[in-house]
């Protein structure tokens, strides 16, 4: 996540992680999920990896994917396509992991790739549109009308709210 584009400079410059940044702007780190576009807050991002070693989970919800070690931390897979009911990629597919933290708990959500890091308005987020799928639409904060594409903004509590109450369930 070394480069940030700003969505509003026409000529798409990249700007040093270290520019400051207006109360008005969000910035979201962009993953795609089955040619999808989703923006997660960037303040809710702790780690990118790659998940590997996976260990797992009996009688587990089909989202998890498994449990692996991430620098000593087990740390619980959610596998974002099983979450949104999308099919399942070939498997030579590099998938990546984008590494949140959830009520003391660590969890990878593991998306297809990584984009980048964008700025956005907080003006021009979007009401969720009535035709986005319901699935779609209980883990979506809004969206982001972007060049040639819809950016869904995934809402991690949503997200992960949703497999503590099945587990509990």
């Amino acid at each position: 996540m070394s480069a940030i584009r700003d969505a509003n400079n026409d000529d798409s410059r990249i700007a040093s992680g270290l520019d400051v940044l207006s109360k008005d702007v969000t910035q979201y780190v962009t993953v795609y999920i089955a040619d999808q576009l989703f923006g997660l807050p960037i303040s809710r991002v702790h780690d990118v990896f790659t998940p590997d070693a996976m260990t797992p989970v009996p009688l587990s919800d089909k989202e998890v994917a498994g449990v692996l070690n991430l620098r000593g931390r087990i740390v619980t897979a959610i596998d974002m396509r099983w979450k949104l009911d999308l099919p399942q990629p070939d498997e030579t597919m590099n998938r990546m992991a984008v590494g949140i933290d959830y009520k003391g708990e660590s969890y990878g959500l593991i998306i297809d790739r990584v984009g980048e890091v964008l700025n956005l308005p907080m003006g021009e987020r979007e009401p969720n549109p009535v035709n986005l799928d319901p699935r779609w639409s209980a883990i979506s904060a809004g969206v982001h009308r972007l060049e040639g594409t819809l950016m869904v903004i995934l809402d991690v509590d949503s997200v992960l709210q949703s497999m503590s109450v099945s587990a509990a369930a």
